[in-house]
């Protein structure tokens, strides 16, 4: 399902299901600079149709491989667009060479220690923050395009069930279906207080260094934007912001007191 957001952002949503039996969804997001180039986030395979939307839209400048996870067709886009820049979390290129990937060259690595001096360039600065989620167990690359206060995140939050993603799946194969897609639905959602979510990233994916979670999520919360685009699940069109501060209530709140007794 290919969708033109609006005139900058055009979503790439794809049926997935993780382990085979979880509907999770996938989606690449390809993002229209204001110079005419082309920033894509979390790529997806490059299928005919991909490659004609994308030259409709103009160049490949940037290719971002938004955490551990969400790399496995950097090979292909990288082969394709061999002069667009490619970023991504530190460990990644490791990870891809144990598991034998095509060697890519990163022009951009995000790394723990100096994520608040990293830059791009002046055409990507000018139009996008960023923030790297060390703390995160996948290692996150958030990025908010102000120009459309539009979020583009990884793992960071879902919010199923993947409506759009399984859309054109068939009628046997919807987003809801499959107990356990059931079981992970009801934890990665966003309705309501989003509990369960906050459960899940309180005691599991903000573990890899907490202290430094809350501080990434104090920084984005700070970002202007009332979209987000999650890999995982629908889009949220409106009312993003308060989505994300309700979901990251306790993190929000651990920042705030970190801050506080670091003065």
């Amino acid at each position: 399902m290919i969708r033109k957001v609006n005139d900058a952002i055009t979503t790439l949503s794809v049926p997935f299901a993780r382990f085979g039996r979880i509907k999770v969804g996938g989606r690449g997001t390809l993002v229209r600079l204001q110079d005419g180039s082309v920033a894509v986030f979390s790529p997806v395979a490059l299928t005919p149709k991909v490659k004609e939307t994308i030259a409709a839209m103009g160049e490949v400048k940037y290719i971002a491989a938004p955490d551990l996870e969400h790399h496995i067709f950097l090979g292909p886009w990288h082969k394709a667009f061999p002069n667009a820049k490619l970023l991504g979390p530190e460990g990644l290129r490791e990870k891809r060479d144990k598991q034998n990937n095509d060697v890519v060259p990163f022009s951009t690595i995000f790394s723990a220690k100096t994520k608040l001096q990293q830059k791009i360039d002046p055409a990507f600065d000018a139009e996008f923050d960023y923030e790297f989620v060390d703390g995160h167990v996948n290692k996150e690359l958030v990025f908010n395009h102000r120009p459309t206060g539009t979020l583009i995140e990884a793992d960071l939050i879902f919010n199923l069930p993947a409506h759009e993603q399984y859309s054109r799946a068939g009628p046997d194969n919807r987003a809801e279906t499959g107990l356990a897609t059931k079981i992970w639905t009801a934890i990665n959602n966003t309705k309501g207080d989003a509990y369960w979510q906050k459960m899940l990233i309180w005691f599991g994916t903000s573990t890899g260094n907490k202290p430094s979670f809350n501080e990434s999520m104090a920084r984005i919360n700070q970002w202007k934007f009332d979209r987000i685009v999650p890999c995982h699940g629908d889009v949220i069109e409106t009312g993003g912001k308060k989505i994300f501060q309700t979901v990251m209530q306790w993190h929000l709140e651990k920042a705030a007191a970190q801050a506080k007794k670091a003065t």
